[in-house]
């Protein structure tokens, strides 16, 4: 079994990326067809043009460098304390959290997978832009550049960049973020304890799904929530990858995170699409692309994300890797969360929008079932959760919830070397799922 870990070690980058760009280029063009999603839009109006432009205009911070990346996108280094983030009004004072106090403890007997799997791993520069080479200055921050055509893609200026609501309050249960109203379909695993939650970690498999239309999306990624789940106050963060037409104007897998403090109301946002999370790292662009992916029967590539609450400062720190650092969501922007959590989530979310009468056919994970197994469908593994001793305990006993199994499913397991894991996904349409 061969797994490619992406693993962020700043001595090695440079390096590695000479050794492998020709290796990077290849990866583009055999897993990803860029498939331009932006349709040729109606006329549109000087008034809405002025608007849009003025809201991008809030967001694309003036930039000291600028980098063209070979998938089309244009990462603006901005000066970390000129970032959109600190533009909210609860973070006028806030003062930039240079590290967090301290980071979770590993368990005596964790063994990290760099140290476990040596001959497998390769060390990449990981995402596109970073393939010439070029990084942004220290004391910056990589922030994609978004354009006219990528807000109207959005459905209104108000939804760009924003998760479409994908919980019928009236009918919220107890049970996770699974009840696939509003188009939205899961496959999840949850854990719900009596214990406070301080954080989660999880390695998970990048793949690029085949999404059917451009206002349909498949992520895969872990959720923080807590507050209630029957009325407006769910507050939630997230992070992981996902393909979205709509957003990002093509079909790659995306690094991304999200968070909203009223159930998907009017707060919050996908990336840096508006003030919240601070970047702290100056080689990671939020909403850049990922690569290499992996391939059917090939290749496994995947990325660790882990997302924990800060013990002294009280923010919501994001790592990749081992010890990379991206930056972290301030306690301020939060009610619930702003104390701990209370239920964590990992698993993937598409939407269907029947827009053909039938189910979509946009891939979840791999776009295979689970129990095809390793290098066919798509895994979480080693799940953890951090405790209130700021310590990452593996995770023993996870529920698992597929709304259609026929369209896609979840199949959980444990082994000595993944943990807690689990195989993911499927097709979508299929002779079983109309």
């Amino acid at each position: 079994m061969e797994v490619f870990v992406l693993v962020f070690n700043k001595r090695s980058l440079f390096l590695i990326f000479l050794v492998f760009v020709s290796f990077f280029l290849t990866q583009k063009v055999t897993h990803v067809s860029a498939v331009n999603y932006t349709k040729q839009h109606r006329q549109v109006s000087s008034l809405r043009a002025e608007r849009i432009q003025k809201h991008l205009n809030k967001i694309n911070k003036p930039s000291v460098f600028t980098i063209q990346s070979p998938d089309g996108d244009i990462i603006d280094c901005v000066p970390k304390r000129k970032q959109p983030a600190l533009d909210h009004p609860l973070l006028k004072h806030h003062k930039i959290q240079k590290a967090p106090t301290r980071m979770p403890q590993m368990m005596e007997k964790e063994r990290s997978v760099d140290v476990e799997e040596a001959a497998n791993v390769l060390e990449s520069a990981w995402q596109m832009w970073h393939v010439n080479g070029t990084r942004c200055p220290k004391g910056t921050v990589p922030i994609r550049r978004n354009t006219m055509n990528d807000v109207l893609r959005a459905k209104s200026l108000f939804d760009f960049g924003k998760k479409r609501r994908s919980i019928d309050l009236d009918r919220r249960t107890e049970k996770p973020d699974a009840l696939g109203t509003s188009g939205h379909e899961h496959a999840i695993a949850y854990t719900e304890t009596s214990s406070e939650i301080y954080g989660a970690k999880a390695t998970i498999n990048v793949w690029d799904p085949k999404i059917e239309e451009v206002n349909e999306f498949s992520l895969s990624q872990i959720w923080i929530l807590s507050g209630s789940f029957v009325g407006p106050d769910l507050n939630s963060i997230e992070a992981g990858w996902q393909v979205s037409p709509e957003l990002y104007g093509d079909n790659r897998p995306r690094l991304f995170t999200y968070w909203t403090s009223d159930s998907y109301q009017a707060t919050g946002c996908y990336n840096l699409l508006c003030s919240g999370f601070i970047q702290t790292n100056n080689k990671i662009a939020i909403g850049a692309a990922i690569s290499p992916l992996s391939t059917f029967k090939g290749n496994q590539f995947d990325i660790t994300i882990l997302i924990w609450k800060d013990p002294k400062r009280g923010n919501w720190w994001m790592g990749l890797g081992d010890n990379t650092l991206v930056g972290y969501w301030p306690a301020e922007l939060f009610t619930h969360l702003a104390d701990h959590a209370t239920t964590v989530e990992w698993g993937g979310e598409v939407v269907n929008t029947r827009s053909s009468g039938r189910h979509t056919t946009t891939q979840m994970g791999s776009g295979h079932f689970p129990d095809e197994g390793f290098g066919k469908a798509s895994y979480f593994r080693n799940l953890e959760i951090v405790d209130s001793d700021n310590s990452l305990v593996p995770v023993h006993d996870v529920k698992i919830l597929a709304e259609n199994t026929e369209c896609y499913d979840i199949k959980s397991s444990y082994s000595n070397e993944w943990g807690t894991y689990f195989y993911y996904g499927g097709p979508g349409f299929n002779p079983r799922c109309a």
